[in-house]
């Protein structure tokens, strides 16, 4: 579980930055949730149990009512989805921990926080975009 944390720390630190609604809290609290879940699965049902696919399932589901709730819709815009998508990522970054695939966990980690860093500073600002649809308007 602390790989889990370690792993999706400089996702959490990039979000928390950018002042998102989910950030130092959230994103390690999720891949240890789904990381202890997936522990937990293994421990209760064993180690092949077709069961465990019940146990991820559920996972994904909860994931996906924490990241849903990450997104805001004003008028004709939406924020929020890269965050989402992120903590979506971060479940399964624990997931994978859990189910002792370390290495699949820290390259779902390290590409999230790339395409979140790198490829956010291609993505102009709020300022930039409100100046833009104000001289569309």
């Amino acid at each position: 579980m602390a790989l889990a944390f370690l792993f999706t720390l400089p996702i959490a630190w990039n979000r928390e930055h950018g002042s998102n609604s989910a950030g130092l809290r959230t994103f390690p609290i999720v891949a240890i949730a789904s990381c202890g879940f997936v522990v937990l699965a293994i421990e209760v049902l064993g180690e092949r149990s077709v069961g465990q696919a019940r146990i991820l399932e559920g996972v994904i589901t909860g994931i996906g009512f924490i990241g849903g709730g990450a997104i805001l819709k004003a008028g004709t815009t939406t924020h929020g989805t890269a965050t989402a998508a992120s903590i979506l990522n971060t479940g399964v970054v624990g997931a994978a921990v859990g189910f002792g695939y370390y290495d699949i966990g820290f390259v779902l980690a390290l590409a999230n926080f790339l395409v979140l860093f790198a490829l956010g500073k291609l993505k102009p600002d709020d300022k930039e975009k409100s100046a833009s649809q104000d001289a569309q308007q």
